[in-house]
């Protein structure tokens, strides 16, 4: 249980003013207040990082511009067709930044990284950002067609519950599969009887 909370701490860390967004919406139903909480939060962690002098990922700069880039628009405009639209956009953003090859090898504990091949973990960074780019779609589809209604229960679900799923679905296959190789590099080191 430990190692799975160790893994979401990066991811915690990058989505970080996102969530606490959320919740400020959820608290206050107001998406200006919202979004002063979201900005607020992503320049004091950005400051945090720079002052402890800490390395910032390119998923965290991409965090912060899309933040205050967005979180700024939405200000301006007050406008709910652009908050309706702004997953899709920020989805889609996040989506291009994991097509960086091997983006997702940070979050991967050493056990992982030694004993899976970079390609397979890899191969998982490409499907995490075809999940992204499917949920922009899927957004925009819902945002435009669908109504305010069933926009609100589609990113009250989906928006989450597919990156939880998918986390899991990696979270068993990696174990799964540094646990075959670990023990299969056992078995041929084992001298034979």
């Amino acid at each position: 249980m430990t190692d799975l909370l160790r893994t979401f701490r990066p991811i915690v860390s990058d989505f970080l003013s996102t969530i606490f967004f959320i919740i400020a919406y959820e608290v206050t139903n107001d998406i200006v207040t919202a979004t002063l909480v979201g900005i607020g939060v992503s320049i004091l962690q950005f400051l945090w990082f720079r002052f402890r002098k800490h390395d910032i990922a390119l998923m965290q700069w991409a965090s912060l511009f899309l933040v205050l880039v967005l979180g700024t628009a939405t200000l301006l405009t007050r406008d709910p067709r652009f908050v309706m639209i702004k997953p899709s956009i920020a989805g889609a953003a996040i989506a291009i930044v994991m097509l960086k090859k091997g983006w997702q090898l940070r979050y991967m504990p050493e056990i992982v990284r030694e004993n899976a091949s970079a390609g397979f973990l890899i191969g998982w960074g490409y499907l995490w950002s075809l999940l992204y780019f499917a949920l922009a779609a899927a957004n925009l589809y819902v945002a435009l067609t669908l109504g305010t209604q069933k926009w609100a229960a589609f990113n009250a679900t989906a928006s989450w519950m597919a990156p939880v799923g998918l986390f899991f679905v990696q979270y068993g296959t990696m174990r799964y599969v540094v646990r075959r190789n670990i023990m299969a590099r056992m078995s041929a080191a084992a001298p034979a009887e």
